[in-house]
């Protein structure tokens, strides 16, 4: 019986321990022969058939890795490095060379698999490589490999070669990376009691429409995250449009767009962080310049998918479609609402999205924001004369980018009714709503008056810090009322 790459008279060479290599009987061949590359012997059993075939994707996975162990990038260096795998295999290493250069005009040093998969896509290749498989099968007589490398794409100090050098900058061992990366997901299964689980798990109930699910990871992973968050993703560009989560943006900067304008026309999206996939995510860490493995990693670490058992506790709320897309978004790996990594993901993620809508409404003379899952454009009479068309095009784009729109929260607000953007009034100048902050007074007043405890209806643990917030959130659009309202919090016995 042979095997892959045997020479002919293999068999017939001697076995015993006292024949050293190079005797005579191991020197048949002339020594310019010895150094051409082997021709593949295909092998098959004792009838003559010719045993099971190699997959075109194993095979193009091994042709793969000895391309990026070529010196030039080439096709002379490309063609011995082939030969070197599959032998003297000239038409089936040509076609494969070929598609190869027609793919990259540099080594994808970065993207191997890449690589594989376009060259077991070349139809040429997979034409003749179905042809030969019944008499003449190719059979792979040696793997050549190199080190995967990154592409010096994003400034940053987590941008490396390899997972220990990763799993150093993380300030991880690399078993600890790849068990918070869980990239097959073997800590979905075990129970609630498991120490497996990276995260913990809080289901938010919302009366008439289906519940939130809070995924908040624990310590170490989010001291991990934190670190990809501050090191990477906060130098990663984001369109002009997104507000939320973006250094210098806010969403006073985001409603001052759609100040004094005909009609301001606000949307929302469905299950904005379930619905960016792993996917997705995976692109954005390629993007920035992460060879294949360490963009695999870093996306398993960044991306969660809910266990079985938060899933089963569900509480009620929405209709049954409603809750079984939703458990289906949950069930696969997406960006955990909770992590410090995933707003940052998802405005880097979104950048076509922006860019689609943003020339969208450019086309009716209208301007675009968004933050975070909020969706706003205004413009002027020619935007105000077809808002619902405008509307039809807008789920058009988000439905192609993979998302979806919530009818329930779409809104068309003209001139003359009270515009807001994220809780701004934008009718003429940004502004907080009146009726909030005559609310949020009429509570500090009662507070000071009559005891905090007495105010706190909702139960809030730190009703002190819920209050210093809401303020904050004022003095944001408007400093004068805050003023008023800090005069007022100051007069509180705590």
């Amino acid at each position: 019986m042979e095997f892959p790459g045997e020479a002919a008279d293999a068999r017939d060479a001697s076995t015993s321990p006292g024949s050293p290599r190079g005797t005579q009987d191991q020197q048949d061949d002339t020594p310019r022969a010895g150094r051409r590359a082997p021709r593949a012997t295909p092998h098959g059993g004792t009838d003559g058939s010719p045993g099971n075939p190699t997959p075109l994707t194993v095979v193009a996975g091994a042709l793969a890795d000895a391309f990026l162990t070529a010196e030039h990038w080439g096709p002379d260096d490309l063609t011995a490095a082939g030969w070197a795998v599959v032998g003297v295999e000239r038409a089936y290493v040509g076609l494969a060379v070929a598609a190869a250069l027609q793919a990259y005009p540099r080594p994808p040093v970065d993207a191997p698999r890449q690589l594989a998969a376009v060259l077991a896509a070349a139809p040429r290749l997979a034409e003749l490589h179905r042809a030969r498989q019944a008499e003449r099968p190719v059979r792979i007589i040696a793997r050549r490999a190199t080190a995967v490398r990154a592409r010096p794409e994003t400034a940053s100090r987590l941008l490396v070669d390899t997972l220990p050098e990763l799993a150093r900058e993380l300030d991880l061992t690399v078993g600890r990376l790849l068990w918070l990366a869980d990239t097959r997901a073997w800590n979905r299964r075990p129970g609630p009691s498991s120490p497996l689980h990276h995260h913990r798990h809080e289901w938010i109930r919302r009366p008439g429409r289906t519940p939130r699910l809070l995924e908040k990871p624990m310590d170490m992973l989010r001291r991990t995250q934190r670190t990809i968050l501050d090191e990477l993703l906060t130098s990663l560009p984001v369109h002009d449009a997104a507000h939320g989560f973006v250094g210098g943006r806010s969403v006073v900067s985001g409603a001052a767009v759609h100040t004094g304008q005909q009609v301001v026309v606000t949307a929302d999206l469905t299950s904005f962080f379930a619905s960016v996939t792993a996917p997705t995510v995976y692109g954005v860490f390629r993007s920035a310049g992460f060879a294949e493995p360490l963009a695999h990693v870093l996306t398993g670490v960044c991306t969660h998918r809910v266990p079985v058992h938060v899933l089963s506790a569900m509480p009620d709320g929405g209709s049954p479609e409603e809750r079984q897309v939703l458990r289906g978004m949950l069930r696969a790996a997406h960006l955990p609402q909770g992590a410090p990594t995933s707003p940052a993901l998802a405005n880097t993620a979104l950048r076509h999205l922006d860019a689609r809508l943003a020339g969208w409404a450019a086309s009716v003379g209208a301007g675009y924001t968004r933050y975070a899952d909020d969706l706003t454009f205004s413009g002027d009479d020619r935007l105000a004369a077809r808002p619902d068309a405008f509307l039809r095009g807008v789920d058009r784009i988000v439905t192609e980018q993979g998302l979806r729109l919530n009818p329930s929260k779409t809104r068309v607000r003209r001139r003359g009714s009270r515009q807001s953007v994220t809780g701004v009034v934008v009718n003429d100048r940004t502004a907080p709503g009146r009726r909030e902050v005559d609310r949020l007074h009429a509570i500090l007043h009662n507070a000071a008056e009559h005891g905090p405890a007495s105010q706190n209806r909702a139960g809030h643990p730190d009703f002190r810090a819920h209050l210093l917030g809401r303020i904050g959130w004022v003095e944001q659009v408007h400093p004068g009322r805050a003023r008023r309202l800090r005069a007022e919090f100051a007069r509180i016995t705590w």
